[in-house]
């Protein structure tokens, strides 16, 4: 699959992947350096189910997010081409809103996966651990999962070793 896809593509493969009785994962970040973290929380994700798809974040909404005024480091086309050239990613889309809402819901998959600095029992949507989705994902019957994170593996503390 050429990266990144459009959401109709990715609508068309889900409903292949779904008449197949494949089970989707969605996991989304802006993976700016990709580093053995990511590697990790990617590959953990994919274990959940059997397609795994990586939204990622566009160049403008990374600025939005304030990771720093010189993120991101690598274009979102960059960014896209990386993540659909490892084994364990099957799709890859980039969107421009400030969460993936829109995405999951269009996308509705059978699994919603984030790092462990999210909680997958936290219900109010204004808090800072709560995952983007999860009420839509548990409501289409689908499930919520987080990965421990890996210590000292983040592209923040990559950025600030000096």
């Amino acid at each position: 699959m050429m990266s990144p896809c459009t959401l109709s593509e990715l609508i068309e493969l889900r409903t292949k992947w779904a008449s197949e009785g494949e089970r989707v994962v969605f996991t989304n970040g802006v993976f700016d350096l990709l580093h053995v973290g990511h590697l990790h929380s990617l590959e953990s994700a994919k274990s959940y189910g059997t397609r795994l798809v990586v939204g990622i974040n566009s160049d403008a909404s990374v600025r939005e997010l304030g990771k720093g005024p010189d993120r991101p480091i690598h274009g979102e086309r960059d960014r896209a081409k990386l993540l659909s050239s490892l084994s364990c990613v099957d799709a890859v889309i980039v969107f421009s809103q400030n969460t993936p809402l829109e995405l999951i819901s269009a996308l509705s998959p059978d699994v919603l996966v984030k790092g462990g600095d999210y909680d997958p029992t936290c219900e109010d949507r204004t808090h800072a651990r709560y995952i983007v989705g999860s009420h839509e994902v548990r409501n289409a019957g689908g499930t919520v999962h987080t990965i421990p994170l890996l210590p000292g593996h983040s592209t923040t503390k990559i950025l600030n070793k000096k």
